[in-house]
């Protein structure tokens, strides 16, 4: 029937007569007990469940996690997790990638986000928003069946990217942050 405050006296007076062995018994008991604050979750869950987290973000919120700890950019990059949102764009990469190198598919999502700010889609006039007859558009361009494996049915000759490029001084690396909301063409007019 003792009150917190009353218990925690107690407890004191107990800690300042027990040893410096007894101490250490008490301080192990109670690391036991007490859970750890502010624990890093990817290091505890296994690794399944850590990506599995990781897919529900956006790229942008990926980007930021790999600033977050060397453990963090690990899981952040790894090619499960920007293969799936490359592919729901229908994003392929025209090469087969080897077990050595990694962050290709995050690498290839970004150049295609570059491509797209680049092209924009010009904007209609008033007169064409005004549709009188319903019908299915149809493109001019065929359409390139792909393979299972992501490969074009034509073929033709592999080039490399620009990451695997055997030049030991690149001059094409371009030192942009894609997922700042800089637009890069105002960015070239007013330079």
């Amino acid at each position: 029937k003792w009150t917190d405050g009353q218990r925690r006296r107690i407890l004191v007076d107990l800690l300042e007569r027990c040893s410096l062995s007894q101490q250490k018994f008490c301080a192990k008991q109670l690391q036991a007990r007490v859970p750890t604050e502010a624990v890093d979750f990817t290091t505890r869950l296994p690794r399944v469940l850590s990506l599995y987290i990781f897919s529900f973000l956006d790229p942008r919120s990926l980007c930021r996690c790999a600033q977050v700890s060397w453990h963090w950019k690990y899981l952040s990059e790894l090619d499960q997790l920007w293969m799936l949102k490359c592919l729901r764009f229908g994003w392929l990469i025209s090469f087969c990638p080897t077990p050595f190198e990694q962050g290709v598919w995050k690498q290839h999502y970004i150049e295609m986000v570059r491509e797209l700010r680049i092209t924009r889609p010009k904007t209609p006039s008033k007169d064409e928003f005004i549709v009188i007859d319903v019908q299915p558009v149809k493109s001019n361009i065929p359409e390139r069946k792909l393979s299972v494996g992501g490969l074009g049915t034509t073929r033709r000759k592999k080039e490399l990217p620009p990451w695997r490029s055997s030049d030991r001084n690149p001059t094409d690396t371009i030192r942009y942050n894609y997922l700042d909301n800089d637009d890069p063409i105002e960015q070239a007019r007013q330079a």
